[in-house]
């Protein structure tokens, strides 16, 4: 039996984004649906608030009827749902293994992976799809502003992102496979950057389609995207006002449409013209292109503004790689801010350690910069990819364990200065804490 094919599904860490939007889409379709988080968070709100019961802490136990235990990448055998799970001998399954067989029950899939952008592209593409009247779902590794991380609208097509750690997106066949970059990255799963692209054309080969970067695609079936005038689909009379862009965007030459994006950022111009080259792969007209791009509105922790700080504006984004943190900084400076405050907080030491050299120097032109202690998430201390480490390798940073340490750092901030939290980890409630 299919694992999708399953009537009740009990998931360990289901206050993920990946893990809850899953939970939502399979509750819609009319599953059994409950799960167990260490904590509350980000996502268990909306799933309590549709009816899907969540267990905290050394609370919970599987349910009766269980036929299928659904756990995260940080989760191990040793964990006691799962081992309660085998115990009886019921299923246990992987996020990944799960999504590939929810995958498979919808008639087309575009599935977007690259090591940033995957977030905004795949929103980009509900929304470009809602406005053409599609029957499609998606899964959003974040917050849409509209859709949050799931929508539901029918079987037709199904919309996801495509992660590329421990070789997860090989297990998609997707009608169309979306490339944004191959920046190097989870390289403790690939042991280079070789074997890593090596996977991206295993996933380019797998689909009928692929839609990827100008300049990396060499397939037949390959359709190009970006800025350079040579892409299938390329931006032309681009225009930024105060980090915003609007552009035309050309379709193998011949003019598609008019955009205004509503989210900031030179590099939220790729990630719409990887979303319009997606969408015309899969017969969408270029109205809905249009209007699917200009009602995005953004997802939150991608340059969201959480508020002010003695008078600064504060806004985070979950840069946590370093051509993220380039975006992320470049944005930042076109805001037209009299000062920045950096807080950035590492996410995994391996990553860190991998990409120190890379970090150093995205990191090392920012005046005002405050490194928060590493969210170690599935990892264990190692001193060589450590915040502390990374710190003193940059001149102007200094090091932070607490909220004090942020708050003496951000003294001096006041009226016409940006205060930018970069991190994928709990940097985000940390400071959003601080504001309140």
């Amino acid at each position: 039996m299919e694992v999708i094919d399953r009537d009740s599904f009990y998931f360990v860490g289901i206050g993920g984004a990946s893990m809850s939007a899953l939970a939502k889409i399979l509750f819609d379709m009319g599953k059994s649906v409950c799960g167990y988080d260490r904590a509350r968070g980000e996502y268990t709100p909306s799933l309590e608030a549709m009816g899907i019961s969540v267990d905290y802490g050394d609370d919970g136990v599987l349910p009766d009827g269980c036929s299928a235990v659904v756990r995260t990448d940080a989760v191990g055998d040793g964990e006691r749902h799962v081992a309660e799970a085998r115990a009886k001998g019921i299923p246990v399954v992987g996020r990944a293994e799960l999504l590939a067989s929810l995958a498979g029950k919808f008639e087309k899939t575009v599935a977007v992976a690259g090591c940033h952008g995957k977030t905004t592209c795949t929103a980009m593409l509900a929304h470009i799809f809602a406005c053409a009247g599609k029957r499609f779902t998606a899964h959003i590794g974040g917050n849409d502003l509209t859709f949050s991380n799931a929508a539901f609208f029918g079987y037709d097509w199904f919309i996801t992102e495509a992660c590329e750690y421990k070789r997860n997106f090989l297990r998609l066949s997707p009608d169309i496979a979306v490339i944004l970059n191959r920046a190097p990255d989870h390289l403790e799963c690939y042991g280079g950057a070789e074997a890593l692209s090596a996977a991206y054309d295993k996933f380019a080969e797998g689909a009928r389609k692929c839609v990827e970067l100008c300049g990396r695609g060499a397939g037949r079936s390959t359709v190009t995207f970006g800025l350079d005038c040579s892409a299938d689909y390329c931006a032309r009379e681009l225009k930024g006002e105060r980090g915003r862009y609007s552009f035309v965007i050309f379709e193998r030459g011949d003019e598609l449409c008019s955009v205004s994006l509503r989210v900031p950022g030179r590099h939220n111009v790729l990630n719409a013209l990887a979303a319009a080259a997606a969408a015309r792969a899969c017969g969408l007209r270029p109205e809905a292109v249009a209007s699917g791009l200009e009602e995005f509105a953004g997802v939150a922790r991608r340059f969201e503004r959480l508020g002010r700080y003695n008078g600064a504006v504060v806004i985070a984004d979950y840069a946590h790689h370093p051509d993220e943190i380039s975006a992320a900084l470049r944005t930042a400076e076109e805001t037209g801010a009299r000062r920045l405050f950096v807080v950035f907080q590492p996410h995994t030491y391996s990553r860190t350690k991998n990409l120190f050299e890379d970090f150093v120097r995205v990191l090392s032109p920012v005046q005002r910069l405050l490194v928060y202690k590493t969210f170690a998430a599935r990892e264990y201390f190692d001193a060589d990819g450590s915040a502390v480490t990374l710190c003193n390798a940059i001149k102007n940073a200094r090091y932070a364990d607490g909220v004090r340490d942020i708050e003496r750092f951000l003294c001096g901030a006041g009226e016409g200065d940006v205060v930018l939290v970069l991190g994928a980890g709990d940097i985000y409630a940390i400071v959003r804490g601080m504001l309140s």
